[in-house]
């Protein structure tokens, strides 16, 4: 089930569209106040509907650079009373997915959210490698055991993706080393072993496997 953001200070108008948005299969999370909605940018959900105009000092700008900071590809909706070309364009450059203006219809907001979750999941999905229990998203660099972040280092991440795609295949450490870290790099290459230690410890269900004198292998 997707989860959806909505950024909304009229409660009425939260009200009624949480509930379309629910009957659609969508989890929904409300917030009023800009504050509370940029707390919850970690938790990464799958789309945010963000008023432009909030009651509090924070408005849907501030919170969409907040979102791109941490999260280039989430795709944002802005909502607004005010139809003014200005207004989509600054929302459009700031980096939203689509612009619908008050009053709307529910309806036509879920048909938007419909098409923007096809569209940006269905092609993401393509870039999603699944290991075990392990989902690894690799347009946003992201592993998941259980919907919950396992967080890799720049290089514990490469070192993954380069047995995933590899699966059963042996490299040595020079291999590892010159992929990873690149043909430049100069020092011993035990750093090799650590690395694939770190990524062991943080990800036990991987069947990593050490070639004694030679390298490592996934299966």
């Amino acid at each position: 089930m997707y989860t959806i953001c909505l950024v909304e200070d009229e409660v009425d108008l939260s009200t009624l569209i949480k509930a379309y948005l629910e009957k659609a299969s969508y989890n929904v999370i409300c917030f009023t106040k800009g504050k509370d909605a940029i707390d919850y940018i970690d938790k990464k959900p799958d789309l945010w509907i963000l008023d432009i105009m909030l009651g509090d000092d924070i408005n849907g700008y501030d919170i969409i650079k907040e979102i791109r900071e941490k999260d280039q590809y989430v795709p944002v909706i802005f909502t607004s009373a005010r139809d003014q070309d200005l207004d989509k364009i600054l929302g459009l450059e700031l980096g939203s997915d689509d612009y619908i203006t008050k009053p709307y219809s529910p309806k036509e907001l879920v048909l938007r959210v419909n098409k923007i979750i096809k569209r940006v999941y269905k092609e993401e999905n393509q870039d999603i490698i699944t290991y075990e229990e392990y989902s690894v998203n690799l347009i946003k660099r992201l592993v998941t055991l259980n919907d919950k972040e396992i967080k890799l280092t720049t290089l514990e991440f490469d070192l993954l993706i380069l047995f995933l795609k590899h699966i059963n295949k042996c490299f040595s450490r020079e291999e590892i080393l010159n992929t990873i870290w690149g043909f430049d790099y100069f020092g011993s290459d035990r750093v090799v072993d650590d690395l694939v230690r770190r990524l062991r410890k943080k990800m036990p269900k991987l069947n990593l496997n050490a070639i004694y004198g030679y390298g490592y292998r996934l299966s």
